[in-house]
């Protein structure tokens, strides 16, 4: 995509009908935030514009996700109530056997899902774990499925293991900034996951990558990081938004609420950053009106999280979405 600025650095201006081949990977943190500071409505147009060029506005393509293997993680994530360093009354439990997973997949498949994604709380998978979610993926697959899987991190022969095993998607999220990464999470490093969404990359996986805003994090932070996920070669295939969700027990649950209209600003700047890549909006739906989520529609969003819960967190019934879709006139990806 090309991207040109006028004398006034406050109107980033927007080449329209820009190929894919053309993506621009050198945004600047003060590029971006340059773009979340425009008046709402002139975000949202150049988003929604952008949005018309690589995508059916009026599609959305839905993911379930499935926790299975839950709680006892040894990671320090500040967010999350499956780390064991807090008590969020999450208690661990071991990884699933394959037939409730094929269970959950078909029923995830017959509500309309057309991924399936797997996650385990674990800070890397032990190999013979890893042989156990690989005919998890296997399995999904031959239900018709994409499938997604977010394990921790992985060594390169974990992800071309996966890959053999015909996985889709890998989902490593970055969470935040590299100057703020430490205030969340210290038992791995920025690098460490960069590193696992190489080895994934090297792999020829597809990449599911984002993060998260809420967690007191400031506006340099939220440029910070999409200007590190739009400087990825190629850019991550889908890029999840997720709002804080505060759990009472973890580090963050006194975290300030989130301002909806914050949310929808970092969808429409990481559509118009990495315009040609899935935007999902993805954890914290519970707490937005339908109006805060069509706004993200607008303003990019194509992709969601479909189901009751989100690994261990809630998240809006099936039967809200479809009338929302039906009031909004949006229809399921096949």
């Amino acid at each position: 995509m090309s991207i040109t600025l006028d004398s006034a650095p406050s109107t980033p201006r927007i080449a329209p009908h820009t190929p894919p081949s053309a993506l621009r990977h050198d945004w600047t943190r003060d590029d971006i935030a340059t773009l979340l500071a425009l008046p709402f409505a002139e975000l949202i147009f150049r988003a929604a514009s952008l949005h018309r060029t690589y995508f059916n506005p009026n599609t959305v393509q839905i993911s379930t996700l499935l926790s299975i293997k839950t709680g006892g993680c040894p990671e320090d994530c500040g967010y999350c109530p499956q780390s064991a360093h807090f008590d969020a009354g999450v208690p661990a439990s071991k990884l699933m056997d394959l037939e409730p997973v094929l269970q959950a997949a078909r029923a995830a498949r017959d509500a309309g899902a057309s991924r399936f994604c797997m996650g385990a709380a674990w800070r890397s998978p032990k190999d013979h774990d890893l042989d156990r979610v690989a005919a998890m993926v296997e399995g999904v697959k031959a239900l018709g499925m994409e499938t997604c899987v977010t394990l921790g991190m992985l060594r390169p022969d974990q992800a071309t293991r996966l890959k053999s095993a015909g996985l889709d998607y890998y989902n490593h999220n970055l969470d935040t900034s590299p100057e703020f990464y430490g205030d969340i999470i210290t038992t791995r490093t920025y690098q460490d996951r960069l590193d696992t969404l190489a080895a994934v990359r090297d792999a020829g996986i597809s990449v599911c990558c984002g993060g998260i805003i809420g967690m007191g994090e400031d506006l340099d932070d939220r440029a910070g990081l999409l200007a590190t996920l739009a400087s990825l070669n190629p850019h991550p295939e889908s890029v999840p938004i997720n709002a804080l969700v505060r759990v009472a027990g973890t580090k963050l649950d006194h975290a300030a609420p989130l301002d909806p209209l914050d949310f929808v600003r970092m969808i429409a700047a990481a559509r118009i950053t990495m315009p040609a890549s899935m935007v999902r909006l993805s954890a914290g739906r519970e707490s937005l009106s339908d109006e805060a989520q069509a706004l993200c529609f607008l303003a990019g969003a194509n992709s969601i999280f479909y189901g009751d819960t989100l690994l261990t967190t809630a998240n809006p019934a099936i039967a809200r979405d479809n009338a929302l879709f039906d009031k909004l006139g949006i229809t399921k990806q096949a």
